[in-house]
């Protein structure tokens, strides 16, 4: 009998054992802390914004040169 009372002691240790870590891996991992590199990027994405805008102007500004250079159909030639 202490035999059996032992073994069945052991035995419902072990199980207990076993429900707490299945317990424990189930749990959601932590999440990353939010690295501080992406500060540093959106100042290069600004700069290449405002680049692009300029480019994008620039290109506006001779296509209206272009047309004010060009005479006018409407208009008769001299």
């Amino acid at each position: 009998m202490n035999r059996t009372k032992k073994l069945t002691t052991v035995f419902i240790a072990i199980l207990f054992a076993l429900s707490m870590t299945g317990l424990c891996f189930a749990q959601a991992p932590a999440p990353a802390p939010a690295p501080e590199k992406k500060m540093e990027e959106k100042k290069p994405a600004k700069d290449e914004k405002k680049k692009a805008k300029k480019a994008k102007k620039a290109k506006k500004e001779k296509k209206e040169e272009v047309k004010k250079d060009e005479p006018k159909k409407d208009e008769p030639k001299k």
